[in-house]
């Protein structure tokens, strides 16, 4: 007759025991063999140190890897966004005031800060293309804009050469306008009081399709689909900054493998003291050294977090609470005291939020952790290896083994 086979619940517990006899070392007791300790640590440990070494290396380098895409590309990129939606508003309202003077434009000409404010924003869209933030999509829809504008400005320069028609002069800022930003709805008699001179005297922009509802594909105004762009890096900035399932899930594996790498590296060298009577076993010292590292670059993935954090608060407020009022009162006072939502402000608060979130020694550490480990980890299985093989030939006289 075969014998039955084992039951799920013996085999689970037959593999329960074998896992636990490997992971976790049992006490040296003087019916614990040898021979049979080593081979046991001798699996385990370079096996633990691989695992914990791709964990946490894997964990660590996706961590610093987000810091360094918020740093030199997203958040670059939605600064030279709210910085090229304030630009053009701004400038809309210089061509307007420019205009109202009637035909003495032709000779002076629109305002400077007009000129100023246009070029800035085709620069900074310009920068927001370069940045690699952006999806390819996102770079067709940025190649629109900047379309947009130019043909804003051709608008602008047609109502500026028919200044002495006010039909023509007219149509030409209306239609325009009408590409910059579209017409606000309006309000209840309650709050449109309250609310005209919520931003300086610039007047805000409508709802139309889609500041209000900026994730939609169907925005027509250039202010429209900066605010979508805005939003949709914004979503992705956030998605960068949280720790992700899958980073949470190497962190946890990386903590319990490490914590029974110490353990079984503790075990070992009280093993090879009172068995084999080596004092110390320096190769498996030196296999042990990158652990030192260990409690460093864990401070350092956790700046790196808490700097991310912040950096999409410092995010949210480029997008919902930035305006050209505030850029235009900056402007107009460069030596005042510089108000906490100018968009420079947030820009210099995300910059040095990244730049103290980490320890600046190191930085390039990440690409070494994982090899780190693997070193490590061939060290230790040739050091046990030799101990092994050594204390076998030793065993053949006699000796218990």
């Amino acid at each position: 007759m075969t014998n039955p086979r084992p039951a799920p619940r013996q085999l689970a517990a037959v593999t329960l025991r074998a896992l636990r006899q490997y992971l976790w070392p049992a006490p040296l007791t003087p019916r614990l063999r040898n021979r049979r300790y080593l081979r046991e640590r001798l699996i385990a440990l370079p096996l633990l140190t691989v695992v914990a070494a791709a964990a946490f290396g894997w964990a660590y380098a996706d961590i610093r890897t987000d810091s360094t895409a918020l740093r030199d590309s997203f958040a670059p990129a939605l600064v030279g966004l709210a910085e090229a939606e304030t630009s053009l508003r701004i400038a809309d309202r210089e061509a307007g005031e420019s205009l109202d003077a009637g035909e003495a434009v032709q000779l002076s000409g629109l305002s400077k800060r007009y000129s100023t404010r246009t070029t800035r924003a085709v620069q900074r869209l310009n920068q927001v293309a370069r940045s690699g933030a952006l999806t390819t999509a996102e770079r067709q829809e940025l190649d629109v804009v900047s379309g947009l504008v130019v043909d804003y400005g051709t608008w602008i320069t047609f109502a500026q050469n028919n200044v002495a028609d006010p039909t023509l002069r007219n149509a030409g800022l209306s239609y325009a306008r009408s590409m910059l930003c579209p017409e606000p709805e309006p309000e209840p008699a309650s709050t449109t009081g309250e609310s005209a001179g919520a931003d300086g005297g610039y007047p805000p922009c409508g709802t139309g399709t889609g500041t209000g509802s900026r994730s939609r594909s169907d925005a027509t105004a250039v202010v429209d689909r900066i605010s979508a762009l805005e939003d949709h890096l914004r979503d992705r900035l956030t998605e960068r900054a949280a720790l992700g399932a899958p980073v949470i899930a190497a962190a946890v594996v990386a903590a319990l493998a490490l914590v029974l790498l110490v353990r079984g590296l503790w075990h070992t060298q009280l093993f090879l003291r009172r068995r084999l009577r080596l004092h110390l076993s320096v190769p498996l010292l030196v296999a042990a050294l990158p652990l030192l590292g260990v409690p460093f670059l864990t401070v350092d993935a956790v700046l790196a977090h808490r700097a991310q954090q912040r950096v999409v608060a410092v995010a949210g407020d480029l997008i919902g609470k930035t305006s050209p009022a505030i850029e235009s009162a900056a402007e107009e006072r460069p030596f005042g005291s510089r108000p906490r939502l100018l968009i420079a402000s947030l820009d210099a608060r995300a910059r040095h939020d990244l730049a103290a979130g980490r320890l600046a020694s190191l930085d390039g550490a990440a690409p070494w952790v994982t090899p780190a480990g693997l070193l490590g980890a061939a060290l230790t299985g040739a050091t046990l290896h030799a101990y092994r093989r050594e204390y076998v030939l030793v065993s053949r006289s006699g000796a218990a083994v």
